[in-house]
């Protein structure tokens, strides 16, 4: 063996070894009781696992100006003690702008109860109440009273009272030291809030109650007043107390988030989204289903058509998976949802190396050219169009990322390590094996199975009826989008809130809306998803808790769980709309520099208007089916955009290549004999990708159901837009500028 090919293969050897290290064990295990067995090398997102993902908007408008500097960071830093005390383990809390938090909680999936110890602002305030009944009367008839507010209190019957408190605080909780839980020696031992005050706290607390024995002083949070009671007597000792009918666990978070500190502004929860344990594990079960199905139809295929070839490929393939891995675990990456959709994906696209050299080697072979001289120009002549398609599809991936929000980028690093290492894995790895075993083994012969004979079709003939059905098809499904105008869009675009649910026993949607119609809600969104036991709810308004505890009533001999909730404001989802049309565009004019840099302004310009062709023929598919649009589509789109570039790539590739060589005939000949040459690869590429993205739209669960659905429009889309349109395209470019000159 050489030196050089035996450190070539040294050298494959050490990275999946270091990669195997570096990724074992890959994911935690846990026991039936939650505790942790085994602790995994790769994060897992909160949609595998369960939890919480919220973004809040720090509201600093009313804040003075040399407030607003460090406003942020202390509220972050207020909202991760708050956490602390909680007993989260795993939080993530990040800036994100300039007035938002992103907060992520996994395995957290009591949400409201999270949201109110996250989002309180804890502004405690002793006021004194006034005692003078008819300054009461008049405030109870609307009339003003100087210095002072009408507040109620909740009694312990459930009514409410009505107060006169002070407007301006005695006393605020800037001076608690200390607050916990403790329970009272009378009646059934209530809970309540115990606080402890700061030297000079105290001392203002001791004045206050010595000048207003026989007056009562409310103690109020966040504008709500939470008791009132008569001060017996001066309090020296800087102790106080807050009780207000509280359950133990009320008590406790009120605690914590006066132990933490009031937020330095109100803050306001503009995304979030909550997966409960049983859809996370759901979730996992077919995503690893998916990718397991998807990875062994394409290696079965490898094999049975490609022969030892095809076992080449797999190996690569193999340590392409490890390698995805290896980097996730290694940056502390973490593997969502939608980033076993691009591990799959990429299972998928990796075989397009290894399809495009074979088929060149197979061109080689008939050329008469030795096994080794075939495998050496086939590699020569594929790398260029390999390396053009997988860097433009990385493009659209890092647009995803930058653009994209949540779960979703997951996506995007999941598919470009995927594609990244596909360079290495498809081009180099597979080579050296090939040079090994024609060195030290003597293959001198492949076998592999033919599908495709040469074909001879004139498919530039057939330009004019393609361009007038496409433009048919495209007009049809942009009508339907139209039409349905913003019921097009899902919560993350349009703003609501999205609640699924999962009953024990079946449940009818005329029962689901009837209780809907109870809260005002008759009119929203209902649809049952794979049986009649779930049901996905969508509101303009989070009415999560109230219809929690409506069905809770109604359903009370059919239990039901949570599966996950997503509530999104608004403005966030005008704001995550516009990013997605900007991802769009700008993914567009990316791949459009790209290709007038490899190629040429006609290249470019031919090839964009087939990936518009695409999206929108997709785009048109998801209206007609009546699915909604949301961030998971975007990365489709972004995908299906990517992906038809490549096997146009491939084609422009072997146009450029048959200038050079073809002597006889025009552009018009060119272009038919690149385009069927190119055939067999377009559709085998095409068909491996199409196992593992149907695998996923069988078997990868209803929150990527919609997601695989449009890749597979979009990618059977991309074989005829490739094909029909974007190679045509170049000819009709060609003649318009020559009639000009």
């Amino acid at each position: 063996m050489n030196k050089n090919l035996q450190w070539k293969l040294l050298g494959i050897v050490a990275i999946a070894v270091f990669a195997l290290w570096s990724v074992w064990p890959p994911f935690t295990i846990k026991d039936k009781s939650g505790k942790v067995i085994q602790k995994g090398k790769i994060n897992l997102g909160l949609d595998l696992q369960g939890g919480m993902h919220v973004v809040l908007r720090v509201d600093m408008s009313k804040l003075p100006a040399d407030a607003k500097k460090d406003a942020l960071e202390r509220a972050i830093e207020i909202i991760r003690n708050r956490i602390d005390q909680f007993g989260v383990g795993e939080m993530a809390i990040q800036r994100q702008g300039k007035d938002r938090i992103v907060v992520q909680l996994p395995g957290v999936t009591d949400r409201e109860r999270a949201l109110e110890l996250i989002g309180k602002t804890a502004h405690l305030e002793f006021r004194l109440v006034s005692d003078n009944v008819e300054d009461l009367k008049k405030a109870l008839n609307n009339e003003a009273v100087p210095g002072y507010e009408l507040k109620y209190m909740e009694t312990e019957r459930g009514g409410k009272e009505p107060l006169l408190v002070a407007k301006d605080a005695e006393l605020t909780g800037d001076c608690i030291v200390n607050a916990k839980t403790e329970f009272s020696s009378r009646g059934f031992g209530e809970p309540y809030v115990s606080l402890t005050l700061n030297s000079k706290g105290a001392e203002t607390f001791a004045k206050i109650t010595a000048a207003n024995v026989g007056k009562r002083l409310a103690i109020v949070l966040d504008g709500k007043v939470q008791s009132a009671p008569v001060i017996r007597e001066a309090i020296p000792s800087g102790q106080a107390q807050i009780s207000g009918n509280f359950s133990v666990e009320e008590a406790n978070d009120l605690s914590v988030v006066l132990r933490a500190g009031a937020l330095p502004a109100p803050v306001v929860v503009e995304e979030e989204r909550t997966v409960g344990p049983l859809l996370g594990a759901d979730s996992i079960r077919s995503g690893l289903r998916a990718t397991l199905i998807g990875a062994l139809l394409t290696f079965l295929f490898m094999i049975f058509y490609y022969r030892l070839a095809g076992v080449i490929a797999n190996i690569a393939l193999a340590l392409n998976l490890l390698l995805i891995l290896a980097c996730l675990a290694m940056f502390k990456g973490t593997l969502t949802l939608p980033g076993i959709a691009g591990l799959i994906l990429t299972i998928g696209m990796s075989v397009d190396a290894n399809v495009l050299i074979y088929e060149r080697i197979r061109e080689e072979l008939k050329l008469g050219k030795s096994l080794r001289a075939a495998i050496s120009s086939g590699y020569h002549r594929a790398s260029s169009a390999i390396i053009d398609s997988n860097l433009t599809t990385i493009v659209a991936a890092v647009l995803i990322f930058k653009f994209g929000t949540g779960p979703i980028r997951g996506f995007a690093v999941t598919l470009t390590i995927g594609l990244l290492a596909n360079l290495f894995t498809a081009v180099t790895c597979t080579r050296v094996i090939f040079e090994l075993l024609c060195e030290q083994f003597g293959l001198a012969k492949l076998h592999m199975m033919q599908f495709f004979r040469a074909t001879h079709i004139d498919f530039i003939g057939k330009r004019k009826f393609c361009y007038i059905l496409s433009a048919v098809v495209i007009v049809a499904g942009l009508a339907i989008f139209f039409m349905r105008g913003e019921k097009n869009f899902g919560v993350d675009f349009s703003g609501g809130t999205l609640q699924q649910y999962v009953f024990d026993k079946p449940v009818k949607i005329d029962t689901i809306r009837n209780s809907l119609k109870s809260l005002g809600y008759g009119g929203a969104s209902i649809q049952q998803y794979g049986n009649q036991k779930e049901v996905i709810i969508r509101t303009q308004t989070d009415i999560s808790k109230d219809l929690t505890k409506l069905f809770k009533e109604q359903f009370r001999d059919n239990p039901f769980q949570i599966l996950r909730v997503e509530t999104v404001g608004p403005a966030v989802g005008k704001h995550l709309r516009g990013n997605a049309t900007m991802s769009l565009v700008l993914g567009m004019v990316g791949i459009l520099i790209y290709i007038m840099f490899r190629f040429n302004l006609k290249y470019g310009i031919a090839g964009v208007v087939a990936i518009f062709h695409d999206v929108i023929i997709a785009i048109g598919a998801l209206a007609l089916t009546a699915r909604q649009f949301d961030l998971t589509i975007v990365a489709a789109l972004l995908t299906i955009a990517g992906y038809s570039i490549n096997d146009t790539i491939v084609i422009y590739d072997r146009i450029r290549e048959n200038m050079r060589l073809v002597k006889k005939g025009g552009l018009a000949d060119v272009i038919n004999l690149s385009v069927n040459q190119t055939l067999s690869r377009t559709i085998l590429t095409t068909a491996v990708t199409m196992l593992t993205v149907v695998s996923l739209l069988l078997f990868g669960g209803e929150v990527l159901n919609d997601f695989a659905f449009c890749l597979f429009i979009g990618f059977l889309s991309g074989v005829y837009s490739t094909v029909y349109i974007a190679s045509p395209l170049i000819l009709s470019w060609q003649r318009k500028i020559v009639t000009k000159r």
